[in-house]
């Protein structure tokens, strides 16, 4: 077996656990070696429950010469000091979306990692996941012809009904664009390419939100983002796309994303999952047949991008969730808010390649 890059996770709240279980129980190529919180004791437990031996403050990791690779599970408003910090310490870093609230966060992070000849990942590599990489592999083989438009729609009441924490959802950096927008923009981008100008219209309906979930239940939030936003994508390869991403809305009946070819249209599953329903209507159809994943990893199987970084480091190979995929999906949620404010449409000042798509055949817990 080959050597397992060591990895430190950052943040040790919800969405940790699947990164532990996933780093060091899934991926053959990882091995978590130290967690860090702004709670040292919360670290303690976590590192406790998956067997991890050193956990402290987010200092002490960072100082841990054994960590390569830090995860950066923080707040978002906290994702740029961190990923800072750990370039500083000469770690490779990939973070939990979006990879900062502004673009001065992206650039400085993107700029660091690059004079530090280091790597800078980010989530989200749900599309990596089998539901995903199944459409990437139907768009690729003609399946639906040139495409030629797409549609993804993200609307929901908004998370202060079920979250026991949900004031970041509201201040300036969360939204529904920044929350799952990077979903929806990433996977976009996976299947069609990068994004070459942007136009938007944004609203936010209720300038407070209650919170009825335990244990803060009453407290009364101030809304500082945007939280309904529409906008219209214009694809550098020629195709165009409309978004609505929104949490104020109640209930709908659209589909998350579908893709329109010359020849055919493809459903496209949930982008904040790893699996899901794959179906095409070609041209030449009468209904919609539903298609057989190409490839595995339908499970949730976050942290498939860790583990594609540490494999494209050993192999000075490019990695699929890279820095620069998530600096483009930065400042396209950007310019909706921009355009919006302007009343025209904006460019889009950053590009990326479309991400290799993974091998076919690969075993759980395999990269390549």
């Amino acid at each position: 077996m080959s050597k397992k890059t060591k990895i430190g996770i950052v943040g040790c709240g919800a969405i940790s656990s699947i990164y532990f279980k996933n780093l060091t129980q899934v991926f053959h190529n990882t091995e978590v070696v130290n967690c860090a919180d702004i709670f040292p004791e919360r670290a303690a437990e976590k590192g406790a429950e998956f067997g991890v031996l050193r956990s402290g403050t987010v200092a002490e990791l960072m100082a841990d010469k054994e960590v390569e690779v830090v995860v950066n599970l923080t707040v978002p408003k906290a994702h740029a000091e961190v990923a800072l910090a750990a370039i500083a310490a000469g770690k490779h870093v990939h973070g939990e979306k979006p990879l900062g609230v502004t673009r001065a966060d992206g650039k400085a992070i993107i700029d660091a990692a690059a004079k530090a000849n280091l790597r800078v990942g980010s989530a989200p590599d749900t599309f990596l996941g089998g539901g995903l990489q199944t459409c990437r592999k139907l768009i690729d083989d003609g399946w639906i012809g040139k495409p030629i438009a797409a549609s993804a729609f993200m609307q929901c009441p908004g998370h202060e009904r079920w979250h026991p924490s949900p004031e970041f959802y509201y201040e300036r950096g969360g939204g529904p664009m920044l929350d799952m927008g990077p979903y929806y923009i990433t996977a976009l981008i996976s299947l069609l390419g990068p994004v070459s100008r942007v136009s938007g219209s944004t609203r936010a309906t209720y300038p407070t939100r209650t919170i009825t979930s335990q244990p803060k239940y009453g407290k009364v939030i101030p809304v500082e983002t945007p939280t309904h936003i529409a906008g219209v994508l214009d694809f550098t390869n020629g195709a165009i796309g409309t978004i609505v991403t929104s949490f104020d809305v109640w209930a709908h009946n659209l589909p998350c994303i579908e893709i329109y070819g010359t020849e055919g249209s493809l459903s496209v599953p949930d982008p904040n999952c790893f699996g899901g329903s794959v179906k095409v209507r070609r041209f030449d159809s009468t209904d919609w047949a539903e298609v057989v994943h190409t490839h595995g990893y339908t499970e949730n199987s976050r942290g498939i991008g860790v583990a594609d970084l540490a494999d494209a480091v050993a192999k000075n190979r490019p990695h699929r969730a890279s820095g620069e995929l998530a600096m483009h999906v930065l400042d396209v949620m950007l310019a909706f808010e921009d355009a919006s404010d302007a009343g025209q449409a904006v460019n889009i000042g950053t590009t990326c390649e479309r991400p290799a798509p993974l091998p076919l055949g690969l075993r759980t817990g395999q990269i390549a």
